[in-house]
């Protein structure tokens, strides 16, 4: 799943969750691809394209056990789940960056091809249920509407609204063959592409948490007409 959703997933959360911060709910949900992007720096793991790029189907995240293994996601979630709640004492805070972290893994499983390995040095089963390979264009459709319905679930403002459509459309090119985009350019560039989506991450976690922030302060300052003259009235009458 692309950057844009991955981070309304923090809405979920954070009305879950309420009183955490969005701040570490955001980084929780985009942990895992923040690994791949320095493990791929560093030539840990390893990314690839076909000759001609015309979709997210030919990019390939050829090797990626680290970052986006089951067990690697789920014992990181389990373990900051561990430290904050048992060690800092702070439950709700371990909770929700736990669910943060997994949900990552849930939905790269919903969409991405069959490359999610069960545990590093695994080569079967490979998991994915393949939407970027076979239908892209549908995963761009289910993408588009999971992200409304977070902003939905959340209550957001129209800004955010806003944030989450337009960061959908502006990866329409990387799910339809038929749409030419920049990704076209990044044939036989794979760490252009990590630079790229490492761009996309940094601005949707920012840009997502300044919006919903906004959201959550109007709606903190604002109040029903009249209950301030009710009050007075119950106090002149008392």
């Amino acid at each position: 799943m692309f950057a844009v959703d991955h981070a309304a997933t923090a809405l979920l959360v954070k009305r879950r969750y309420p009183s955490v911060p969005l701040a570490p709910i955001l980084i929780s949900v985009q942990a895992m691809e923040l690994a791949w992007v320095g493990l791929n720096y560093l030539g840990i793991e390893r990314t690839t394209t076909n000759a001609t790029v015309r979709s997210v189907a030919d990019i390939h995240l050829a090797y990626m056990p680290y970052s986006h293994s089951v067990g690697t996601a789920v014992g990181a979630a389990v373990l900051a789940w561990l430290i904050i709640e048992k060690g800092f004492g702070r439950a709700a805070l371990g909770r929700a960056v736990g669910l943060g972290i997994v949900s990552h893994l849930i939905l790269d499983l919903a969409t991405h091809a069959h490359d999610i390995v069960l545990w590093p040095g695994w080569s079967t089963p490979r998991l994915g249920l393949g939407l970027y390979e076979a239908a892209p264009f549908v995963a761009f459709i289910i993408e588009f509407l999971y992200g409304i319905f977070c902003w939905y679930i959340y209550r957001g403002g129209r800004g955010l609204l806003a944030l989450i459509c337009i960061g959908n459309l502006a990866n329409l090119s990387f799910l339809s063959p038929a749409i030419p985009g920049p990704e076209e350019y990044m044939a036989g560039r794979p760490m252009l592409l990590v630079t790229v989506i490492f761009v996309q991450i940094v601005v949707t976690l920012v840009l997502v948490g300044v919006l919903a922030r906004r959201k959550a302060e109007s709606t903190a300052t604002w109040r029903p007409e009249g209950v301030g003259s009710q009050r007075g009235s119950a106090a002149r009458f008392g």
